[in-house]
């Protein structure tokens, strides 16, 4: 057991009464068992952390998370992927299906399970919409929900056949699942590498239009009004897409959406020199689109930011632009890139902490006495450095490596486990 206590945090909860108290917190066996502005203990097995000028909340929850396990353990296992997860703030995530095989079956959601199972990362597996995410064909989607999975996506890949997307809106509103949209035409944004526009002009690369987008989160928003059920729509890009999703809740559409966190920061024309860390999918748009991301998540339009943690090996990176995977890690470095975009860090904690666990149906921490304890502390003024030694994940695809960066998270605690930073 990890008995901790806490002195001098103030709190950052919009749902909680202590929100912006500053207070000492005693954890035992797991759970909060007193809150009080002066708590002195004698025991000596209690740690004690000082946490003055440091902001305690909710752990953050991530909706888009990216490993290799199973089958491409040498990106990211789910040891190393938890440890990183961690240093980002993360108590709990939800994990993409871009394996090998795919999370398509009971088999895979129960193995990811049982491997994540007591972590201090709590790991709630994506099934799969299509049997091997191929697009033609249902995964076992109600079997795969019975055995753990949290809501289902293709990943990466859009679900390109209306049909099989319609059917799959439908099934699952039978044992109210929830289905994510990768919204991307892929006939209008072929083999793009970067948004269309000036930028894609003057590099001379094809470039992929927001429209390929704006198309399938259109088509997407008609299935699931049409079969009146819950749909989210993953790393939205677009100024228009924010558009569009906000008509359909203003309508009454059952719609939510969350956006990458790279995209409030970088645009496409980071992408001059060419750094491959910076190819991503959704691509890096312009900065009228950026304005309305960061707009829509004030506005309430956009409920979540996610890390879109892909790692990869050096060898899919440190190669010609064009032939370089998709992809960035983003784990450690959401709180300090979020803050950067302007975003107060109330508004940071309901996106990343109590938003995504309200959409996915999971239990929302409390601060409470006699609830288990699952917080992290944060201080949003220390500046730290991404480089090989605070890096906890297996790769390096980032371009923020060797960069200052202002916001780090101390501490963090859930599951009787705690770590510091």
């Amino acid at each position: 057991m990890k008995n901790l206590l806490i002195h001098s945090a103030k709190i950052l909860d919009q749902h909680s009464p202590l929100n912006g108290q500053i207070v000492d917190i005693l954890i035992t066996g797991g759970k909060i068992s007193e809150i009080s502005k002066k708590i002195t203990v004698s025991d000596k097995k209690i740690d004690v952390f000082p946490a003055k000028g440091q902001v305690l909340s909710p752990g953050f929850f991530d909706m888009n998370v990216n490993f290799g396990e199973p089958g491409l353990e040498t990106k990211e296992d789910m040891g190393s992927g938890c440890m990183t997860a961690a240093a980002g703030g993360f108590t709990g995530l939800a994990l993409m299906p871009n394996t090998q095989p795919p999370i398509h079956s009971k088999a895979e959601v129960s193995y990811l399970f049982n491997k994540s199972k007591n972590n201090l990362v709590e790991v709630y597996p994506l099934g799969c919409i299509s049997h091997l995410r191929e697009g033609k064909e249902l995964a076992e989607m109600y079997d795969m929900m019975q055995s753990g999975a949290i809501a289902f996506t293709d990943g990466n890949r859009p679900v390109s056949n209306a049909g099989l997307m319609s059917r799959a809106l439908l099934y699952s509103k039978s044992f109210d699942g929830l289905v994510f949209s990768y919204s991307e035409d892929q006939d209008i944004a072929g083999k793009a590498k970067m948004n269309e526009g000036l930028m894609s002009t003057y590099l001379g690369m094809k470039g992929n239009p927001a429209l390929a987008e704006e198309l399938m989160l259109s088509r997407d928003l008609y299935l699931a009004e049409y079969n009146n059920c819950r749909i989210h729509f993953s790393t939205i890009s677009s100024a228009r897409s924010v558009d569009l999703i906000r008509k359909a809740k203003k309508a009454g559409i059952k719609v939510s959406c969350d956006v990458a966190v790279h995209h409030l920061i970088f645009t496409e024309n980071d992408l001059e020199g060419f750094d491959t860390n910076y190819k991503l999918k959704p691509p890096l748009r312009t900065q009228k689109d950026q304005k309305a991301l960061i707009a829509g998540l004030k506005d309430g339009t956009i409920d979540a930011i996610v890390s879109q943690h892909t790692p990869h090996e050096i060898e899919f990176k440190d190669v010609e632009f064009e032939i370089a995977a998709y992809g960035m890690i983003g784990l450690q470095t959401v709180l300090p890139l979020a803050l950067k975009s302007g975003l107060s860090l109330d508004l940071i904690v309901q996106k990343l902490a109590i938003a995504p666990r309200a959409i996915l149906g999971v239990k929302i921490p409390e601060l409470k006495i006699g609830n288990s304890a699952n917080f992290i502390l944060i201080n949003p003024d220390e500046d730290w450095e991404l480089n090989e030694e605070t890096n906890r994940s297996k790769s390096s695809n980032s371009p923020l490596f060797g960069e200052k960066l202002k916001g780090k998270v101390k501490l963090i605690y859930n599951n009787d486990q705690y770590i510091t930073f």
